[in-house]
């Protein structure tokens, strides 16, 4: 599954050894993602569901797309959709999605790509599998995350990052047991490629069975570790996780994850997704597309979009397969 791999890990640069003094952050909480469908249809895991929103600040949402292997004709997507106030960020781990805005933007994201946008003030958006795939099937997965703007820069005007695989730095544990992809955020002495409005950090790493992480973590963000697949244990205390559990710590300076020895056959190692954000602690008022201040200002959204201030939908596209009315 790990969708950027390397031939040589011990090139990389390594994880900088936690300090005597550093304090490993204990787990708060451990909660399983409930089964669900969006946008026409396809399967997600509600990764962020039953966790306080103050606990995932400046984070609001997150569904593990997949993983799924489609027969040919199975592939799903979304509608057009509206956003506004926050920023969304596709990963796609295994498969191809396609992209587009009713400001002409869009793109192809495939394996270990990552589609950064910034809804901002406000704008309709489309997420499908190209004709191709939707054609011959195949292995879909991957990750939507939705990170909140602060007040000041909800009326951003919308843009996009398009964000290669090859882009993503790397980085390894100093025995080599586990491989980090930092797609935003410093991170162990690396930078990664997105480009983020409230600090914060975004890593998918893959830990080799019996391997240990010891991340060090910036004592003002949150931190919380997603289970894409596999099975370990998070903290110091070794709390058990496996695929479809978040992890929520407490503060503290290093982030723990160890894999356990035995792992499904299917995936090598235990792969989690480690975010952290430094928390943005404004008012948050949020239904469906729009995430604001105000109740004033979502209603004030649904009202935009109604009267058609967000966008159309370019009348040189041609939606395959889709419904009206979806809201991923």
């Amino acid at each position: 599954m790990p969708a950027v791999t390397v031939s040589d890990v011990s090139a990389l640069p390594r994880v900088p050894q936690a300090g005597p003094t550093d304090l490993d952050r204990g787990v708060r909480s451990v909660t399983t993602a409930p089964r669900g469908v969006e946008g026409e249809g396809f399967p997600v895991r509600r990764a962020f569901q039953g966790v306080d929103l103050r606990d995932l600040d400046p984070f609001l949402h997150m569904d593990q797309m997949g993983e799924v292997e489609y027969a040919p004709g199975e592939p799903k997507g979304t509608s057009w959709h509206p956003h506004r106030g926050f920023e969304t960020v596709t990963y796609i781990i295994d498969g191809t999605f396609e992209h587009g805005d009713s400001h002409g933007g869009g793109g192809t994201i495939t394996d270990g790509d990552t589609q950064w946008m910034t809804a901002g003030s406000g704008l309709l958006h489309i997420e499908r599998p190209p004709e191709a795939l939707v054609r011959s099937g195949g292995l879909f997965h991957g990750l939507q995350l939705w990170v909140n703007l602060p007040r000041a820069d909800k009326w951003l005007p919308p843009k996009y990052q398009d964000l290669r695989g090859g882009e993503s730095a790397l980085v390894a544990t100093p025995d080599g047991g586990a491989l980090l992809r930092v797609i935003a955020g410093d991170v162990a002495g690396v930078s990664g490629p997105g480009s983020t409005h409230t600090p914060m950090a975004m890593v998918h790493a893959t830990v080799s069975p019996g391997a240990r992480l010891r991340l060090p973590w910036p004592r003002a963000y949150n931190a919380l570790v997603y289970v894409l697949s596999g099975a370990g244990t998070v903290g110091a205390d070794r709390r058990p996780v496996r695929t479809g559990q978040l992890a929520v710590f407490g503060p503290g300076d290093v982030v723990t994850v160890d894999g356990n020895t035995a792992q499904e056959s299917r995936h090598p190692g235990l792969d989690v997704v480690v975010l952290g954000g430094q928390p943005i602690r404004e008012p948050v008022a949020w239904a469906g597309p729009f995430v604001m201040n105000t109740e004033a200002e979502v209603y004030q959204a649904f009202e935009d979009y109604q009267r058609g201030r967000l966008g159309v939908v370019p009348s040189d596209h041609v939606p395959h397969g889709s419904l009206p009315g979806s809201f991923n």
